[in-house]
């Protein structure tokens, strides 16, 4: 079982994620920030991975500690849940529509960090929420996931259509990278180690 809890609890936060890569989609997230809930819920739904996440800190200063360390413990579940990696595709791309945009993003599970947000940062807020801080969170999750993130944003004009398709299109991809490929046996690399 692809199965995987981490917590994290800091004078700042208090997180805990639970994950089944092998599950149906289902949900039960409550971050205290309910965009971030919604986006992370339709990450669950298209990726098919069942998401438990309780996480709360000190939003009364703003949403940067939360936003980062949600993808820190994120990340972290996400590469406990996959173990050795074995049997894995590896890989993961998809290209999502959102109304009038249009968001890409490849994975790649290569045990390499590193990302690349080609999103444009508007100096906007939603309730309080500033955008940018979402590559603060991807980055999170690639660096501690040890996943090379492209995002890229093609085009679009409302900014919750431009992140729900960036989290549709990131649950997509993941689904792709964290399956098991039946025809593989070991790791997908020629080095023998990912």
């Amino acid at each position: 079982m692809r199965k995987a809890r981490v917590e994290r609890k800091t004078k700042e936060t208090d997180i805990s994620i639970s994950i089944n890569l092998d599950g149906k989609g289902r949900n039960a997230i409550s971050t205290s920030i309910p965009f971030l809930d919604h986006m992370l819920g339709l990450l669950s739904f298209h990726s098919q991975i069942d998401l438990d996440i309780r996480a709360s800190g000190d939003i009364e200063i703003d949403y940067h500690h939360l936003m980062e360390d949600l993808g820190i413990v994120f990340g972290e579940t996400i590469k406990k849940a996959l173990g050795d990696k074995g049997g894995i595709r590896r890989y993961g791309h998809a290209t999502i529509p959102m109304d009038e945009s249009l968001a890409q993003v490849v994975i790649d599970l290569s045990g390499r960090p590193y990302l690349v947000y080609k999103v444009k940062q508007p100096r906007v807020t939603l309730r309080g929420l500033e955008f940018s801080l979402f590559e603060d969170f991807f980055r999170s999750v690639s660096n501690h996931a040890m996943m090379n993130l492209h995002i890229i944003v093609n085009y679009g004009r409302d900014l919750h259509h431009i992140f729900e398709a960036i989290f549709k299109a990131f649950g997509r991809s993941l689904r792709e990278a964290v399956s098991i490929d039946p025809g593989r046996k070991g790791l997908p690399s020629t080095k023998g180690k990912l």
